[in-house]
């Protein structure tokens, strides 16, 4: 993630939430923004099918740990689209302070590290193929009995 350019990764995150089941099957309910000028939203997503609420979307390439100050921007970001929601996603991890300001906030912001984006694509099969998949079989002792 951290050798592909920042628009990928702004849109591989949009991708991921959507398979994660935000914004449901509309095409057009996630979108990444993400530019120069971009006002500290890089993509848009909506939060159910009816698109109902919209989750704002911050991410970050990074290979320094992201501060209290970058969440502070992207809550004042949220402040000017008049949003309370937001996922703060980077490929590196968070200071301390930064999550304790998180919790301390009257916004609803998650913080997803390059870590926990890393599980998700694996568990939503994003950037990777199966190989091989086994089934381990026991005995079904039901099967057997003498009823």
């Amino acid at each position: 993630m951290k050798s592909c350019p920042p628009s990928f990764f702004e849109r591989l995150v949009v991708e991921l939430l959507v398979k994660m089941g935000y914004g449901g099957s509309q095409k057009d309910a996630a979108r990444a923004v993400g530019q120069s000028g971009d006002g500290g939203i890089d993509g848009i997503i909506d939060e159910d099918r009816l698109g109902l609420d919209a989750v704002y979307i911050q991410a970050k390439r990074w290979d320094g740990v992201v501060g209290r100050p970058e969440i502070q921007k992207f809550v004042g970001a949220l402040m000017g689209k008049k949003a309370r929601k937001g996922i703060f996603i980077t490929t590196s991890s968070f200071t301390t302070e930064a999550i304790n300001f998180v919790s301390s906030i009257d916004y609803k912001i998650v913080l997803l590290d390059g870590k926990r984006v890393a599980e998700f694509m694996v568990d939503y099969d994003i950037g990777v193929t199966e190989v091989s998949s086994y089934k381990l079989k026991r005995i079904d002792s039901d099967y057997f009995s003498n009823n």
